[in-house]
């Protein structure tokens, strides 16, 4: 039989593996790969990284006029530098991640993203190739709906913990989301003291249920659940569009034979009796019904708040380089 990883492939899964270290890639044979600030920042300590940090530094020397200008260039090259070794690898797409400071703010994280293709193009990297991960606030969606339909710019819109997230993603004409799995199953054991089987891990059913609706309505946004704990939460959306999985997970999976079954089908969601929502021209209606949803507005709060500080951290190991 057949390792675990290859029988979630066989499922029709896009496997994506979700980190910053290229150098442990290309074992699993991902389609894609992600990235974000967090990630970058563990791999960027690593002595064999060391060059990428060097081209970096040197870019932001040379394309600002005050240390901060300097700093600021020289971490947006660096993610493009790790982008454009992870694309060596792997056949497929990148995600790479705006500044989370900009979260709140449409035409800033418009503006950022253009810079980071800008980038990519100029080091011989397609558009096409690339996904520009945003956080899901309302701004953040926006910010996608102005990208895909005016630029031409694919977006990955990310922090992603609730349905009205999703609902208001696919509107905009997102390429894809990921709502996250393992943050969701945080929350919910902290709350409720206790734990979840696999079968019932909220995270998962929240996957379950965004999936479900896209199927039904006919949307072309890719579901690509993130964020996991274990194997039994990726199992258990074998047959989702994509799934992006740590090194470790994808480790377990590859020494696994365990079967991997199906479990999501798009031909299942349209039997189910869903409601429709609109929410990308309704703000007060999309802000009230997340804002019923105290998981998601913890977990997207504390999501941004983590990635801005893992990018403060970044930009002071730069900062430190460029000053020297």
């Amino acid at each position: 039989m057949s390792n675990s990883l290859d029988q979630l492939k066989a499922t029709g899964t896009v496997v994506v593996c979700d980190s910053g270290d290229f150098a442990t890639i290309g074992k699993y044979k991902p389609q894609d790969a992600t990235t974000n600030p967090s990630l970058i920042l563990a791999a960027s300590k690593k002595p064999e990284y060391a060059k990428l940090i060097d081209t970096a530094i040197a870019y932001g020397k040379e394309h600002g006029k005050t240390v901060d200008e300097q700093v600021d260039a020289a971490l947006d090259r660096l993610l493009v530098e790790f982008g454009k070794e992870i694309l060596n690898i792997i056949p497929g797409k990148v995600s790479t991640e705006v500044d989370a400071r900009f979260s709140f703010d449409v035409q800033a994280t418009v503006n950022k993203a253009l810079h980071i293709i800008q980038l990519y193009e100029s080091i011989g990297i397609s558009r096409d190739r690339v996904l520009i991960k945003i956080a899901s606030t309302w701004e953040g969606i926006q910010a996608a709906h102005i990208l895909q339909k005016q630029h031409n710019v694919n977006c990955n819109l990310t922090l992603m913990f609730s349905i009205v997230q999703a609902i208001a993603a696919a509107e905009a004409g997102a390429f894809l989301i990921s709502p996250f799995v393992g943050r969701i199953l945080d929350w919910y054991k902290a709350a409720h003291k206790r734990d979840y089987t696999p079968e019932e891990d909220p995270g998962v059913k929240s996957v379950q249920n965004i999936y479900n609706y896209y199927k039904k309505f006919g949307y072309k946004t890719i579901v690509m659940g993130a964020s996991f704990r274990n194997t039994g939460e990726i199992t258990e959306l074998a047959g989702c569009d994509y799934l992006t999985i740590s090194p470790a997970l994808l480790e377990e999976l590859y020494q696994s034979d365990k079967p991997v079954p199906k479990k999501l089908d798009p031909a299942g969601a349209a039997a189910l009796n869903i409601e429709k929502k609109e929410y990308l021209n309704n703000e007060s209606a999309f802000r009230f019904d997340f804002n019923e949803d105290p998981m998601a507005v913890e977990k997207l709060r504390e999501g941004i708040s983590k990635f801005a500080a893992d990018a403060v951290t970044l930009k002071g190991i730069l900062k430190e380089k460029i000053t020297a």
